[in-house]
């Protein structure tokens, strides 16, 4: 006699969140993320629900289960039936009554949605909008269900490529560096030297690394950045928000990056805030600042053995060093502002040097484990407050999350773009950077009555990158 689904679903334990999923799922720290994918072509409401109804999605565990809660309040996955109409929002007339063009008006539905009342947990925490009227697709995904690199898998496995619709879109990974002395014949001398680097970069990783925890757990008690008009706080998570993209192609970034040994586009990307926030605090306040004044961004660094995207298979497997789910660290990220007319290029340098000492420490793989530990001996609260101090003493958040080089489909209809934002947090400004296809889009997502015109904040981010690239293609020929 066969087992009907009900029975099946009845038959299987409830699975407990993740410590770093409890930590998304409390008041303080509720996060929902935002994916937004541009169309080609206009949307075929019923080819969208077959896509949807045949993809891997609605076979992961996570995106079949409710989020409930036991008698002691501890939070657990259940399996459920999923019913696709609750989970589609179907849009046909424009979001905006104010904007005329697409970008901005879909970027003022993502505002709107940043600070809306978040995720029903009467069925599984997602949520797919339609909005036929701009051709976009958003991807509505609570935090506790994975992060950036696990959504942004998932997503890409119910896509095909361009170029050859039969192919899953891939990421190019990144091989493991190789000893500098293997296969090496060397002088006994140059093994001497060779251990001896070892040695120190073994004592210097120990001492950031204790250097940045201290500063960690101060952060979350009282030290802060200094007020500028870029700075939130307390509250500033409620209040109303607005939306604006800065977009870069990426050949300039790595043009950019050439100029200095060894840069990545992290380096290049952190040396573009830096530049625009100067730029922007002059605007808003010139002479006011002092120069060399420090901002610290919180960002996040995926902590999986093989950095970018995964194939969502590895994810999925137990034993897999990938693993789905919320795996990254956080790092605070120091700025600094600088006056009108400084060599473009120092601002890359600068970032560079602070992500290379943040790279010889263990501070995101600290700040990952010492987040468990907290979760597991003093629970989810004590951990929520904690990292809301942390992100109220900090002036923005930053993250950047690689996406496929090629052109995709979703179905038959190729994506323009993809662009990701989150909820508001107590920042009055939060960056999220996703590449795509030669370019990279950065969504700017503040708090309206203190950063009143984020368009001009984009356009300062995308003038420091052409600054710096004419500055690099000088460094270059030179």
């Amino acid at each position: 006699m066969p087992v009907s689904p009900m029975a099946t679903l009845a038959s299987q334990s409830d699975e407990p969140l993740t410590p770093a999923g409890r930590l998304f799922v409390r008041p303080e720290m509720n996060q929902v993320i935002h994916c937004a994918v541009g169309l080609k072509n206009p949307i075929d409401i019923d080819s969208v629900i077959a896509q949807v109804r045949s993809s891997v999605m609605l076979r992961h565990p996570r995106f079949c289960s409710l989020l409930v809660r036991d008698p002691d309040g501890r939070e657990h996955w259940r399996r459920t039936h999923i019913d696709l109409d609750r989970h589609l929002v179907v849009l046909d007339s424009p979001v905006s009554a104010t904007e005329s063009d697409d970008e901005s008006s879909v970027n003022e539905y993502l505002a709107d949605l940043s600070t809306s009342s978040g995720l029903s947990e009467d069925k599984p925490l997602w949520e797919i909008h339609l909005l036929l009227a701009h051709k976009c697709v958003i991807f509505r995904l609570h935090h506790a269900l994975g992060d950036g690199v696990s959504l942004m898998s998932m997503l890409l496995a119910c896509c095909r490529r361009e170029d050859d619709p039969d192919a899953v879109p891939k990421i190019g990974s990144v091989g493991n560096r190789r000893n500098g002395m293997a296969g090496k014949r060397r002088g006994w001398w140059e093994w001497v030297y060779y251990y001896w680097r070892v040695l120190w970069s073994f004592l210097e990783m120990a001492w950031f690394s204790l250097i940045f925890v201290v500063e960690f757990i101060l952060r979350s008690l009282w030290v802060c950045d200094r007020k500028t008009v870029i700075a939130g706080g307390a509250g500033v998570e409620l209040w109303p928000r607005k939306l604006a993209t800065a977009r870069f192609r990426l050949e300039d970034m790595k043009l950019v990056k050439k100029a200095v040994p060894n840069a990545t586009i992290n380096d290049v990307l952190f040396g573009v805030v830096s530049s625009g926030l100067s730029r922007y605090l002059d605007h808003r306040g010139p002479n006011v600042l002092q120069d060399g004044l420090r901002m610290t961004g919180v960002a996040m660094v995926n902590l999986r053995e093989q950095p970018g995207l995964q194939d969502l298979s590895e994810l999925m497997k137990d034993n897999s060093g990938s693993r789905w789910g919320n795996k990254f660290g956080m790092i605070l990220l120091p700025i600094y502002y600088h006056k009108s007319g400084a060599d473009p290029l120092q601002y890359l340098k600068t970032a560079k040097a602070m992500i290379d000492r943040k790279k010889q420490s263990l501070e995101a793989y600290f700040s990952y484990k010492i987040g468990y530990l907290i979760m597991t001996c003093l629970g989810s609260k004590v951990a929520g407050l904690l990292n809301y101090r942390i992100v109220c003493n900090t002036s923005f958040t930053i993250s950047n999350v690689v996406g496929p080089q090629e052109t995709i489909m979703i179905g038959d209809n190729p994506i323009t773009y993809m662009r990701a934002n989150s909820s508001s947090l107590p920042h009055a400004l939060t960056m999220h950077m996703v590449s795509y296809a030669g370019r990279a889009d950065m969504q700017i997502l503040v708090a309206k009555e203190i950063i009143p015109d984020p368009d001009f904040l984009a356009k300062c981010f995308e003038n420091a990158l052409l600054e710096m690239k004419r500055a690099a293609s000088i460094t270059c020929k030179i």
